[in-house]
C-alpha cells in the first residue's frame, strides 16, 4: 500500500510521466523474471490504471493500457473463473471505449457483420491504426476465452479472427508474434471434423516462432497443447515441450510471459504419458 501511494503522489508532479506510465507499466512487467511478483503486485497496478481512467476518461491510451493489463490479469493470474470472467469484462469494456474514442468509424465497424469487416477495416483504415483494432481483438479473444461456456460469447469468435487477420494481412510479424499465436489458437479449437482448420493454425504457430526467432516460448507451448495434442501427435508435442524447458527465458517483452510458458510446459509434458496412451 505504502508503494501505491508514493506511486499516486509522484503522478501529481508530471504530466508528462502521467503519459508515460501506463506504457512503462506495461514494458516492466512483461520484462520481470519473477511471475509471483507481478501476480502480487498486478491488483495495484489495476487500481492506478482505474484512477487514470477516472481521470482521463477521454484518453484512448489510458483506456486501452488498463484494457491490456486487465485482459492479462485475467488471463494469467485469476485461478478463480467468476473473477477471470470480471476482469475480461472490464477489458472488453476498457477496449471498446478505447476503440471509440480514438475513431467513430471504428466504433461502428467492430459491430458490422462478420462478411463486412474486413471490407470496411480497409476502405477506411491502414498501418497506424492497427494497434487500436489488434488492443480491442485482444481484449475480445480474452472475453470470449473466459465465458467459453456462453454461445453467445463463441458467436464472437469469427468477428474477433477478422479483426486479427486483418491486421496480420498488414503487419504479419505484429506485437513479436503474439498475433499468429492468437490466430494459431482460434484455428485450433475443433479438429477438422467439426469444422476446425488445424492445419492453418500450425502455420500461425510456426510463424510466431519465426517472427519472434524462436524466443516466444508461449507460441511453442500453444503450439503443444493446441495442435499436437489435437492431432494426437506426441512427438512434436514433447518436442516442442522440451525446447520451451530448455530455452532462455530472457527476451525484450517476452520475459515473464517465457517463464509463465516454462511453467506450463512441465506441467504439459509430465501429462503427456497419460494423454497419449
Amino acid at each position: 500500500m505504502k508503494r501505491l501511494t508514493i506511486a499516486l503522489a509522484a503522478l501529481a508532479l508530471s504530466a508528462c510521466s502521467v503519459g508515460n506510465l501506463p506504457k512503462n507499466l506495461s514494458r516492466s512487467m512483461m520484462n520481470n523474471d519473477n511471475p509471483e511478483v507481478v501476480a502480487a503486485g498486478a491488483p495495484a497496478y489495476l487500481l492506478l490504471l482505474d484512477a487514470l481512467v477516472l481521470t482521463y476518461p477521454h484518453d484512448e491510451d489510458f483506456l486501452l493500457s488498463a484494457s491490456q493489463l486487465y485482459g492479462a490479469y485475467s488471463g494469467v493470474f485469476s485461478r478463480d473463473p467468476s473473477q477471470a470472467q470480471r476482469m475480461a469484462d472490464k477489458a472488453l469494456e476498457y477496449a471498446t471505449r478505447g476503440l471509440c474514442e480514438y475513431d467513430d468509424d471504428a466504433c461502428e465497424a467492430v459491430e458490422l457483420p462478420q462478411d463486412d469487416i474486413l471490407t470496411a477495416l480497409d476502405r477506411h483504415f491502414d498501418e497506424d491504426d492497427i494497434h487500436v483494432f489488434y488492443a480491442y481483438a485482444a481484449a475480445k479473444a480474452g472475453w470470449i476465452q473466459a465465458n467459453s461456456s456462453d454461445w453467445g460469447a463463441i458467436a464472437e469468435l469469427g468477428k474477433t479472427k477478422a479483426l486479427m487477420q486483418w491486421v496480420a494481412n498488414i503487419q504479419p510479424d505484429y506485437d513479436q508474434g503474439t498475433l499468429q499465436v492468437y490466430l494459431g489458437v482460434m484455428e485450433t479449437q475443433l479438429p477438422p471434423s467439426l469444422g476446425g482448420r488445424p492445419e492453418i493454425g500450425r502455420e500461425h504457430f510456426e510463424k510466431a516462432l519465426q517472427y519472434s526467432d524462436g524466443k516466444h516460448l508461449m507460441a511453442k507451448v500453444l503450439y503443444a497443447k493446441q495442435y499436437a495434442r489435437l492431432m494426437f501427435d506426441q512427438e512434436l508435442h514433447d518436442r516442442l515441450l522440451n525446447e520451451a524447458i530448455a530455452a532462455d527465458p530472457e527476451a525484450e517483452g517476452l520475459t515473464l510471459i517465457n517463464h509463465l510458458a516454462q511453467s506450463q510446459a512441465t506441467e504439459l509434458l509430465a501429462e503427456s504419458a497419460d494423454f497419449f496412451e
